[in-house]
């Protein structure tokens, strides 16, 4: 098995010294980069003034470029589409390539991907969505992140169809429920919806909302591994609907008639403007997927015994939430256009405090499915999934990103070994981006990785270029979204010049120190 030459290790030591040092390498952001900001940026600077914690500075535009097409399509700029992004000198470049990620394939594909974790589509243990269902759970989701659906209607439909799991897709939330129990049913609403673990509740506040769920039935047809959810809206030994007397969370009863399905009671007290258990979660939701924390942290711990870090900026996005007519692409913007969001990942100061509290970019690793599609685009190589469904039998083309695949269930021993989340809770902590040892070791030696590195021709992916330095620049480009600077353009030329290998494998090497170096493995 290949190993790293010393001089390859000193390479990745000196050409990427870590994620705390990458921005000093492309120096300060051009004025015409500057961010213009929104409305979140007085709110956390007002925090941070008020903690005496300065802001860190603006991003420069490669890291701008990585972070923003990482945290909003899971995906890697291409070389190109990174050079010319550095070459505009449009003020407003910025927010007109947050509009083109919008609508790219890869956009869609990522937040579905996210929605699906939280949804726990999957199809086998413990969920068995089954494979029919998981394809038509995951379309409809991805159809509704690609046509901005209002997050109000898409929570709505969850919540109020009714029908088969084939060919009503949303009635697969109350499927992919492990206990079919109103209690059971009761407390994942609770999770997804409004952050709160309902299972720590008063007994009598649980079984109040799960009166709403009472009514809800499952019933099989002759088609395999179909069913019908429904609910049962008069309840033949009591004469009454189900849940008849339901309670509310926040403690307001609600009588229900036959006839009248009681979902539908819930679902309009949830998503109304002024509830606050709705748009909190959501908008704590979304600025933990780009900030790695939410403002209430853990974002799926909401009660009043864990306060947030920033009570007004949590209030303003709720505000904005609804003002957008429950847009969240509305939110995106207004998180990833700010100048909160493109600070650097370098701290102001050693004080503490400052990345809880917003003041620079958190530096956090790749997820798993993000980071193989990463690995298989810049080595232009594809990766092989399986799946433990016996039937029927699964297939996925080669071509398939990683982060465009529907089904939990379907995984490999890369996605295993770095913490791709098994879609069994719902809960944010399911998914473990804590680098390990055994990770390490495998980025570095497994035949796995030396496989997909040794398997390119660097110079052809470099265009054939007769100048060794042209060459370089279009790896760095490749890997790690920026121009290499001097001191590593005179590395590589020296390791070219000392090695037994000489310039024939200089790129291989050069390639794999990038691949094992904590500016590519993480967010920053």
């Amino acid at each position: 098995m290949k190993r790293f030459p010393h001089t390859v290790l000193s390479l990745a030591a000196a050409a990427v010294a870590g994620a705390s040092g990458v921005e000093a390498k492309d120096g300060p952001a051009s004025p015409a980069s500057r961010p213009k900001g929104t409305a979140v940026d007085a709110v956390v600077q007002k925090r941070l003034r008020g903690l005496d914690l300065e802001p860190a500075g603006n991003c420069p535009d490669a890291v701008f470029v990585r972070r923003v097409y990482l945290d909003l399509t899971g995906t890697l700029p291409a070389a190109a589409e990174t050079r010319e992004f550095l070459a505009d000198r449009h003020p407003a470049k910025r927010e007109r390539l947050v509009e083109e990620l919008f609508e790219r394939p890869e956009f869609a594909d990522y937040w579905a991907m996210k929605w699906c974790d939280l949804l726990r589509v999957k199809s086998e243990f413990p969920i068995n969505l089954w494979p029919n269902a998981v394809q038509a759970y995951h379309r409809w989701v991805r159809t509704g992140v690609a046509e901005n659906k209002r997050y109000d209607g898409f929570v709505r439909e969850l919540l109020t169809s009714s029908g088969s799991n084939f060919r009503v897709a949303p009635v697969n939330f109350y499927r992919a429920v492990q206990e079919r129990e109103p209690e059971a049913i009761a407390r994942v609403v609770a999770l997804t919806f409004m952050g709160a673990q309902a299972g720590k509740w008063p007994e009598e506040q649980l079984e109040g909302m799960a009166g709403f769920f009472a009514g809800i039935k499952f019933k099989k047809t002759n088609e395999w591994k179909e069913e019908i959810v429904h609910v049962d809206l008069f309840d033949t030994g009591t004469g009454r609907a189900p849940g008849a007397h339901a309670t509310l969370p926040d403690g307001t009863k609600v009588e229900l008639v036959p006839g009248e399905d009681p979902r539908i009671a819930f679902a309009e007290w949830l998503i109304q403007p002024d509830n606050p258990w709705f748009t909190t979660c959501i908008a704590n939701r979304m600025w933990a997927w780009f900030f790695g924390r939410g403002i209430i942290h853990e974002p799926d711990d909401i009660r009043s015994g864990n306060p947030p870090s920033n009570p007004e900026l949590l209030a303003l996005l709720r505000r904005e939430l609804v003002r957008s007519g429950y847009d969240l692409r509305h939110l995106m913007r207004l998180v990833v256009n700010s100048a909160t969001y493109q600070q650097s990942s370098l701290p102001s100061s050693d004080r503490p405090g400052a990345a809880a509290h917003f003041g620079c970019y958190p530096i956090r690793r790749l997820d798993a499915e993000v980071l193989i599609d990463a690995i298989c685009k810049v080595t232009g190589t594809t990766e092989d999934y399986w799946s433990v469904i016996p039937e029927p039998y699964t297939f996925i083309p080669r071509d398939r990103r990683t982060i465009a695949l529907a089904d939990g269930s379907i995984t490999s021993p890369f996605l295993e070994l770095f913490g791709r989340p098994p879609r069994d809770t719902g809960k944010a902590a399911e998914r473990d981006n804590q680098p390990t040892a055994a990770q390490s070791l495998h980025l570095l030696n497994s035949s796995h990785i030396r496989g997909k590195i040794e398997r390119v021709r660097w110079r052809r992916l470099a265009g054939n270029r007769r100048d060794p330095d042209e060459a370089v620049r279009e790896l760095y480009l490749t890997i790690v979204s920026r121009y290499p600077t001097e001191d590593e353009l005179d590395t590589v030329r020296r390791y070219a010049r000392t090695s037994e290998a000489g310039r024939r494998h200089a790129l291989t090497d050069t390639a794999w120190a990038l691949l094992n170096s904590p500016e590519f493995l993480f967010r920053h």
